[in-house]
């Protein structure tokens, strides 16, 4: 899967590579022959992919904040990039409770000053902003949002995913009009597992360390329901859009939807039972019903037949190999004894992802 190879010899931008998403797309895009620039903090853990792979050594990384705009500003003008992939973010429900205006103010402020970068810029580039499929207005209801549905949130992270799509139509409408240089999408994902995440308050995270310590998980809501899927699955829609930005520009540039089949929107409760038995001895979890828990959303779902139909992209990997999948790289990356091998089996997971393998 080259892509047409629409990224060999392309300057990236990607903002969150030390991220759990974002050291993979960083990876991707490095395999792909892109020359890629990274920005964001320091890593917060040295057991992410980030740090394991040694990716400082495979691209350009800075440390930068996003919410620096003079910062921004000067790599955009520097980099000249041919495509972004802004991924930087606060990403946790749980942490925008105890951080509500910090969240806002990365998720929504940080976004506009890598958009205003970019204008600033003024230079042809695709952009894809990745908010999360958090960003709906969540009725609760048995349906599948479009990207069409209005904006919302309960929580601060939501609501600042609904504010953060908002702020790239409010761009993409004043800035970067139809015949202009700058061709901006955002994209919305589901529930993201896969190995090398070690976020705090995640199912698999929080499964892995529990595991290890020879404690159950402790399992908050097992009876909702979230399309769950593999991090390369979204990547791989982040960079189809990507590539259709650069190839057809404008009439790509709006919302997109990237979520596993509708089969694999499973509740908590199977992803612990799964993902337990793919651990193997010892993996156990119990229901953890304290009231104290703030309210996460009970039920969402994602249609992606937009993105079926119009970029030809659909998830490969069903609810069961998903799961199996991420038990078994937490596995191979907690044993890789160096950089090299973990880059390897980076490698080697991406190529079992390609269409044909």
């Amino acid at each position: 899967m080259n892509f047409g190879g629409a990224y060999r010899g392309k300057r990236v931008w990607l903002t969150g590579d030390t991220g759990f998403k974002g050291s993979w797309l960083a990876f991707w895009l490095r395999r792909l022959g892109a020359e890629v620039l990274g920005i964001g903090l320091d890593p917060e853990t040295p057991d992410g992919p980030f740090v394991r792979a040694e990716l400082d050594k495979w691209i350009r990384h800075e440390a930068a904040d996003i919410r620096d705009g003079e910062r921004m500003a000067a790599l955009a003008r520097e980099f000249r990039p041919d495509a972004v992939f802004h991924l930087a973010a606060q990403a946790l429900v749980r942490r925008s409770y105890a951080e509500p205006v910090e969240t806002f103010d990365v998720n929504v402020r940080g976004a506009a000053h890598v958009l205003e970068a970019l204008r600033l810029a003024g230079r042809p580039c695709a952009a894809v902003v990745v908010t999360s499929d958090k960003c709906y207005e969540n009725r609760e209801e048995d349906y599948a949002y479009r990207e069409d549905d209005p904006m919302g949130g309960h929580d601060p992270y939501s609501a600042s995913k609904g504010c953060e799509e908002l702020v790239a139509a409010s761009y993409r409408s004043a800035f970067f009009a139809p015949g202009g240089k700058i061709h901006l999408a955002t994209a919305r994902a589901g529930n993201v597992i896969g190995p090398g995440d070690w976020a705090a308050d995640r199912i698999v995270p929080d499964a892995v360390r529990a595991f290890r310590a020879g404690q159950p998980l402790r399992v908050r809501h097992p009876r909702a329901v979230r399309p769950w899927q593999h991090v390369l699955e979204p990547l791989g829609g982040y960079l189809r859009l990507g590539q259709a930005l650069l190839e057809e520009g404008e009439a790509v540039a709006e919302g997109w939807n990237f979520g596993p089949d509708p089969a694999s929107a499973r509740t908590v409760g199977e992803l612990a039972d799964l993902f337990c038995g793919a651990w193997g001895a010892g993996a156990a979890w119990r229901g953890d019903p304290d009231p104290a828990h703030p309210h996460e959303a009970h039920l969402l779902q994602l249609a992606i037949g937009k993105a079926a139909a119009r970029l030809g992209w659909r998830p490969r990997w069903d609810f069961e190999t998903t799961v199996r999948r991420t038990a078994a790289g937490y596995r191979a990356m907690l044993a890789a004894p160096d950089a090299e091998a973990v880059r390897r089996f980076m490698d080697a997971e991406i190529a079992a992802y390609e269409p044909g393998s």
